[in-house]
């Protein structure tokens, strides 16, 4: 029997700027990756419904103008929440990168602790007061289950963001006690994040957020010091494979 190509939704617009590198990247890995609009989603939520991966990509939605991700997180919250926690209910996945991860976190997708949808934590300017572009290495917690994280180790991988400081004052030792921590910053700390935390899933492992861009590394010529040294990993394309592997049909 043939393999269906899972389909996932790549939101773009208003500010998105990063969906063709996120679609490409699980093009890559024998998805099939759509474009949606983020207005189309909020006039017809039920449209989600089609696909296996929902992806929130990287950039300034809405100009960050009231904090990055927050107007994004407002619209989700009035009119397509429901369908994302019916998407994840269903058994689906979900990403965010960058912008989306700050989106999933203050929409309260992440790290959804006890259920609720409220926020429950936040990614606030870097303790250093600037933007960051840099490479930086990464290692996967192990114990988390996700299925977004199967074999990733240890990889390097671009950041670029100003407010990429992950906080959760109240919640942290849950976090990190409960295995929903991701990823964490390894060789240093580049935006003052509590427990070094890069990246974090909610309790089903299911949804998963990170700073990295994971997308901006597809092959190792993608690496600054490619033709120089040998890498742990050529590129970060296994955590799309995973969820390719996860949601795919016989």
């Amino acid at each position: 029997m043939s393999r269906l190509k899972p389909l996932v939704c790549v939101l773009s617009g208003n500010g998105i700027n990063a969906d063709r590198e996120l679609a490409r990247a699980f093009g890559y890995v024998g998805a099939d990756a759509r474009h949606e609009h983020v207005q189309d989603v909020f006039r017809n939520p039920a449209l989600l419904d089609r696909y296996s991966i929902l992806a929130f990509p990287g950039g300034f939605s809405y100009g960050d103008h009231l904090g990055s991700g927050q107007v994004l997180a407002a619209l989700f919250a009035h009119g397509s929440e429901s369908a994302i926690e019916r998407f994840v209910e269903s058994g689906k996945l979900v990403l965010g990168v960058c912008n989306g991860f700050q989106v999933l976190t203050k929409l309260g997708a992440l790290p959804n602790l006890g259920g609720g949808r409220h926020r429950q934590a936040s990614l606030v300017h870097n303790s250093g007061g600037t933007f960051v572009d840099a490479w930086v290495t990464i290692k996967t917690n192990d114990s988390n289950p996700s299925p977004w994280l199967t074999g990733l180790g240890e990889f390097d991988v671009p950041i670029r963001h100003g407010e990429g400081r992950f906080v959760a004052p109240e919640l942290i030792d849950r976090i990190v006690g409960e295995n929903h921590v991701a990823f964490t910053y390894t060789g240093g700390n580049p935006n003052g994040s509590e427990r070094n935390i890069a990246g974090i899933t909610d309790p089903t492992g299911r949804i998963l957020g990170m700073m990295p861009h994971p997308e901006a590394f597809l092959y190792r010529e993608n690496h600054p010091r490619w033709s120089r040294e040998t890498l742990a990993r050529e590129n970060a394309l296994e955590i799309f494979r995973n969820a390719v592997n996860y949601s795919g049909v016989i």
